[in-house]
């Protein structure tokens, strides 16, 4: 029994590590160099130690470079689940005179996104239906720690085939409604501090009892206000562990086909109902026609979440 949200939040993640986003030269007095290229450092690497030393934000990175003084330093990298090492030295860049690996790096992200589920008997809630990835590497961002804010919709760019719409939201900065524990390719799973949505528990259903058919969405696209749409069930795929793309949904609420033209960017997690059960949440809008998308099963969702 859990409680189908809709509802959007901010979201802001800062990762386990420094994500290396793409590599660039250095001017030096010697010429352009690039330590980072010559280390063998590729995009989508995870530096998480230098020399030793946790690095987790790039003023963090920054600071060990500088007090390297140039000298050669062993990187800790983490790619796609193996853990390497590499010894390098930053060059000392002319124009600015700061040490300098030839690296850009991401640390962090924060957007929008909808919660499809709240659990009142442990606190637990997942939104998304999908992960966070950087939008350079397009690579699923590691955790080290993240938070859920309040938001309201103040602004939606209605979906246009070839070009997704999206919701622009505001966000309460003031404080966190909860904190993230895990993002994974079915969702993003966190802790609130108290019940901040209400709302009453339905059952959840098994993979088996989705069926083509109506259907509805729980999804905030105005204000703070939550709201239930009717969508078609157009097709259910085989189950499939770790799957985002477990069903296509259509958007047939005229309301909902007039403010937003289907699905729009934002609206990932938005809880999906069929029958009086919670079935799944919706993940991705087709490009060439936003009045579909596809949902994920909330089974999914709950494997990842523990």
């Amino acid at each position: 029994m859990l409680v189908p949200v809709g509802h959007t939040v901010g979201i802001k993640l800062f990762s386990q590590g420094v994500m290396v986003v793409g590599l660039s030269d250095v001017v030096t007095e010697s010429g352009e160099q690039s330590p980072a290229r010559e280390c063998g450092l590729q995009q989508g690497d995870i530096i998480t130690h230098i020399d030793a030393q946790p690095v987790d934000t790039i003023e963090e990175v920054q600071t060990v470079l500088q007090e390297s003084g140039g000298e050669e330093v062993e990187l800790s990298i983490s790619r796609q689940g193996r853990n390497l090492k590499a010894q390098t030295a930053a060059a000392l860049c002319s124009r600015d005179g700061s040490y300098r690996l030839g690296a850009w790096i991401r640390d962090s992200m924060a957007g929008i996104g909808t919660v499809t589920y709240y659990d009142p008997n442990t606190g637990k809630f997942a939104a998304l239906g999908h992960g966070i990835n950087d939008v350079d590497t397009h690579l699923l961002i590691p955790l080290q720690s993240g938070g859920v804010m309040r938001s309201t919709v103040a602004d939606v760019r209605a979906g246009e085939k070839g070009k997704p719409g999206e919701l622009h939201g505001r966000f309460d900065l003031s404080r966190d409604l909860g904190s993230l524990y895990a993002n994974t390719d079915q969702g993003v799973f966190g802790k609130l501090e108290e019940d901040v949505f209400g709302g009453k528990p339905i059952p959840v259903a098994k993979p088996e009892e989705v069926q083509v058919g109506k259907a509805t969405i729980r999804c905030n696209v105005s204000g703070d206000q939550v709201e239930e749409f009717e969508v078609e069930i157009l097709r259910v795929y085989p189950v499939s562990d770790g799957n985002d793309r477990s069903m296509m949904v259509q958007v047939t609420d005229p309301r909902l086909l007039e403010k937003t033209g289907g699905v729009v960017q934002g609206m990932s997690g938005s809880p999906i109902i069929q029958n009086g059960k919670l079935v799944g949440a919706v993940t991705h809008v087709l490009v060439n026609d936003p009045t579909k998308g596809y949902g994920i099963f909330i089974d999914n969702m709950l494997a990842a979440a523990a």
